[in-house]
């Protein structure tokens, strides 16, 4: 009976030393042709779901978009002057520049310093780049309101792109560059997106795409909570979509500490969610799948985009409908704004690093054949921005509970339809000072960063917090936003005050402090 199980355990070990020792075990192989091909099809996706969303973009909020959707390949021009696009290329010159192993600080400094116009996470990581405040800091809750925003969500694509069967890799490389804007959910949606173009690359089933994306990402996250409820939502209502919406929205749909009291959802998770609706709902169909990503609303040009560009790198440029293939190949020399990139600069730059990381990541290239190391995901620590914190109410600077003393002044400005409107309260002059007790767990100060702004002392119940500077050097934007806040507070009542120095950074044009609002928020 020994001599029996000890043949059996050799005869097992020798099995399993095979099945370890086997390179066709350990290997995913795909022709050159068929990789950038993919490659192509991931951005030529972007390219079209952007501009099918683009002219529903705010006008769905907390709704569905129940209007015609009009849209022709002849849009995909429009892509050029889109975000989701223009400011991952800004990171692919990052790479370009310094290296693609650069450290976050370099991706940091080019998206500070680019040109254009950034808004939510992107443009708080802009500030606090010039602010002195670098990766990972940028991101964090502590210094940003815009931590679980979709913004690394929505530009994480080409580390997907270039990490073809490699979730492990581009979770390493979003590790780094995704925390330049964001925190918890807002970088693991960003890993989500990318896990779901690695897995796309060697997949066709949209249902074993996401649930192996998933496993990219902290199964204790909310992230992946919401993706689990899309999938189950599926299976209840396998033939509506605007059921399982509605169930979704009435669990999530207030989720968000960005656009806390406002009908826009900025959030990842409910974005992300809305990816997953198209590819699940739109069973592999480009135009139900961009149609229903863009119908579940809130950022209805981003989420089309993310959802196509799957489908893109499942089919291949050459595999989608030729349409579209033609619409893309008419403005594939045209250059993004505020880039160097073309569509096919973009394709062939991605190709020459997905080759460098396979090769650095144990695989083998040859003219005839790639030879992709197979990896298993290795989720990030579970990180969460705003633990146990929901919206309580608003406070607008005209409200009788706000103290203000010294020489403030009602500062107006004109809106797009030519009305006037009462926008926030300003001043200057050192010592002036706006109080406002409150009871919560937390309080953000809104206001503007202007090209005149200043700096300004908050106090938490007497002590000193944190001396704020509102300087901000894009001259055509309107940057309302979070100018200070403070979270996880005893529950309780709260005083704060924000003193005016009359002081500001040399390149500033005056020492204004802009006031809109106050958000107070509580425990969930």
């Amino acid at each position: 009976m020994r001599n029996k199980l000890f043949i059996a355990c050799v005869l097992v070990w020798a099995m399993v030393s095979c099945r370890n020792n086997n390179p066709a075990q350990d290997f995913k192989t795909i022709s050159p042709e068929m990789l950038k091909d993919k490659i192509a099809g991931g951005w030529a996706g972007k390219m079209i779901g952007v501009t099918y969303g683009a002219p529903t973009e705010f006008k769905a909020l907390g709704k569905t978009f129940e209007d015609s959707i009009k849209w022709t390949t002849k849009d995909i021009i429009g892509s050029m002057w889109q975000d989701d696009i223009y400011v991952q290329l800004t990171f692919l010159m990052a790479m370009d520049k310094y290296g693609i192993d650069a450290p976050a600080k370099k991706f940091h400094e080019l998206l500070a310093k680019a040109g254009y116009m950034l808004w939510h996470a992107n443009m708080q990581a802009r500030k606090n780049y010039f602010d002195s405040i670098f990766p990972p800091q940028s991101g964090s809750p502590e210094f940003s309101m815009h931590s679980d925003d979709i913004d690394f969500q929505i530009q994480s694509d080409f580390l997907g792109f270039m990490s073809p069967g490699m979730p492990h890799t581009a979770t390493k490389m979003s590790d780094k560059i995704g925390h330049i804007t964001n925190y918890g959910d807002g970088v693991f949606g960003g890993i989500f997106v990318a896990a779901l173009y690695c897995e796309a690359f060697f997949e066709n089933d949209i249902a074993t795409i996401v649930n192996k994306a998933l496993k990219s990402i902290p199964e204790e996250s909310s992230y992946y909570e919401i993706i689990q409820d899309v999938i189950i939502l599926h299976k209840k209502y396998p033939n509506d979509w605007r059921a399982a919406w509605k169930e979704l929205e009435s669990k999530w749909g207030t989720v968000d500490i960005c656009g806390a009291g406002i009908a826009f959802n900025i959030d990842a998770t409910i974005n992300g969610a809305y990816i997953v609706m198209g590819l699940l709902y739109g069973d592999g169909d480009p135009m139900k799948t961009m149609e229903v990503s863009t119908r579940c609303g809130q950022d209805s040009d981003c989420n089309p985009s993310n959802a196509m560009a799957v489908l893109g790198v499942i089919n291949g440029l050459s595999g989608l409908p030729k349409d579209m293939q033609e619409g893309v190949v008419a403005v594939g020399d045209s250059l993004f704004v505020h880039t160097t990139y073309s569509f096919n600069s973009a394709v062939d730059n991605t190709y020459k690093y997905a080759l460098e990381l396979i090769q650095k990541y144990g695989g083998k290239v040859t003219e005839k054949e790639i030879s992709i190391k197979e990896q298993q995901p290795q989720p990030l620590p579970l990180k969460v921005s705003y633990p146990n914190t929901a919206f309580k109410s608003t406070i607008p600077f005209d409200s009788t509970d706000w103290k203000f003393t010294g020489n403030w002044n009602v500062h107006e400005i004109t809106t797009w339809d030519n009305k006037i409107h009462k926008q926030s309260i300003v001043s200057g002059k050192a010592g002036d000072s706006a109080e406002l007790h409150f009871n919560g767990t937390g309080i953000s100060i809104e206001g503007n960063w202007y090209k005149d702004g200043g700096k300004a002392d908050v106090y938490v119940d007497g002590k000193l917090h944190r001396t704020i500077d509102t300087y901000y050097f894009y001259a055509n934007q309107q940057n309302t936003t979070s100018m200070w806040h403070i979270l996880n507070l005893q529950p309780g009542d709260h005083v704060v005050k924000l003193v005016v120095k009359g002081e500001k950074r040399p390149e500033a044009e005056g020492t204004n402090m802009y006031i809109t609002k106050a958000i107070i928020f509580d425990k969930k």
